[in-house]
C-alpha cells in the first residue's frame, strides 16, 4: 500500500528549520506568513516580546473578492504594509512559513514591499 505523504507535516519540518535561522526583533519584527487553502494570513510579529504587532488576512472586510488568488493576497500584503506604517514598523524580516516562495506567498510579499515595508 502507497501512503501519501503527510504535507501538512513536511511544512511545519521546514518552518522549524527556516524559524531556526529567523527571528523578529523590536527594530525589525517577523512578516509571518500562513496559507490555507481559502485564505491567506499575515502576522508581524516581535519574538522577543512573544507580541503580533500587526494582522492582515483576506477575511478583513478591506479586502473584496475571493480569498484565494493572487490578488487577493497583494491586498493582504499592501493592507499589513499600511498597517505597519500606520504603527512605525518599516523594515522587517520575512518567514514564508514553510511555503515555497512562489505562488500567492510571493505576491503577498511583493505588496508588501510596493505598501512600503523593506526586506
Amino acid at each position: 500500500m502507497i501512503k501519501r505523504p503527510d504535507t501538512k507535516a513536511q511544512r511545519i519540518k521546514r518552518h522549524k528549520r527556516v524559524r531556526a535561522k529567523v527571528s523578529g526583533t523590536p527594530e525589525r519584527p517577523r512578516l509571518n506568513v500562513f496559507r490555507s487553502e481559502k485564505n491567506i494570513y499575515a502576522q508581524i510579529i516581535d519574538d522577543v516580546a512573544g507580541n503580533t504587532l500587526v494582522a492582515a488576512s483576506s477575511l478583513d472586510k478591506a479586502i473584496e473578492g475571493n480569498g484565494s488568488n493572487k490578488a487577493a493576497a497583494r491586498a493582504v500584503g499592501k493592507l499589513i504594509a499600511e498597517r505597519a506604517k500606520a504603527k512605525g514598523i518599516d523594515t522587517v524580516v520575512f518567514d514564508r512559513g514553510g511555503y515555497l516562495y512562489h505562488g500567492r506567498v510571493a505576491e503577498l510579499a511583493e505588496g508588501a514591499r510596493e505598501g512600503g515595508l523593506e526586506f
